[in-house]
């Protein structure tokens, strides 16, 4: 029984990474049951409340959207994994609990109208996923970073380097959906997450990457260059 549920959900997963639809898969119930109470409520004739109903269910569509992105050829591209805005950049002296060592942050929050699918930045190979509850202040603030509710997962180029790409849920958001598993071997551009309803997600790179993008940049997941992977080792 448990191999038949592992498979199931490694089975689901995959349906959520390569989804075709224009959708993602998680939106579906969210979107179902507004649109079952419009039916009904025209039905009824009670446009007056089927109105504002639509409207809500029209929405939800637009959050949930999954666009198709071409993916960049250029290995040494580091992709940005999130659609939003760059809030900051930073240079972190020494390692945390999310990066052992010295790094390069980039910080991005997601708004309502942002798409909310994660994308892997980079090829590569995940070698651990950390999970960490916490609360849930405003996605746009700092200490959303040091506090809020969110899920770091960690990547291994093909030429040794470390990544940390950290899911981090906002003020509305109360769900981070994951779909990638430890040992994983992954594609840049490729799907492996979602968060719910207005989010933050920070990227660590290693100190010797060239960063491109900019504060106040818009950007989108799986598209825009965040930066290029210059080095050949990881820095220790």
């Amino acid at each position: 029984m448990i191999k038949k549920q592992n498979l199931e959900l490694v089975t689901l997963n995959q349906r959520k990474t390569y989804n075709r639809l224009p959708i993602a898969w998680e939106g579906i119930p969210f979107i179902a049951l507004p649109l079952a109470a419009t039916a009904v409520l025209l039905f009824l004739g009670w446009k007056l409340f089927a109105i504002p109903m639509m409207v809500l269910t029209l929405f939800i569509i637009y959050f949930f959207r999954d666009p198709e992105r071409p993916q960049i050829p250029n290995e040494s591209a580091i992709l940005t994994p999130a659609d939003g805005k760059v809030l900051a950049i930073e240079e972190l002296p020494e390692g945390d609990n999310r990066y052992p060592n010295r790094a390069k942050k980039v910080s991005i929050f997601m708004s309502l109208f942002n798409a909310h699918i994660n994308r892997i930045p980079i090829n590569g190979k995940i070698t651990s996923l950390s999970y960490h509850p916490g609360r849930f202040f405003s996605a746009n603030r700092d200490k959303a970073s040091l506090y809020n509710e969110h899920n770091v997962v960690t990547l291994e180029t093909y030429n040794k380097a470390k990544i940390a790409f950290v899911q981090i849920a906002g003020i509305i958001a109360r769900r981070i959906s994951c779909w990638v598993h430890e040992g994983d071997i992954v594609e840049a551009g490729q799907r492996f997450g979602l968060i719910r309803f207005g989010s933050r997600l920070e990227v660590y790179l290693p100190p010797h990457c060239t960063i491109i993008v900019t504060k106040g940049q818009k950007v989108k997941a799986g598209q825009t260059i965040l930066g290029y992977l210059d080095g050949t080792e990881d820095q220790k």
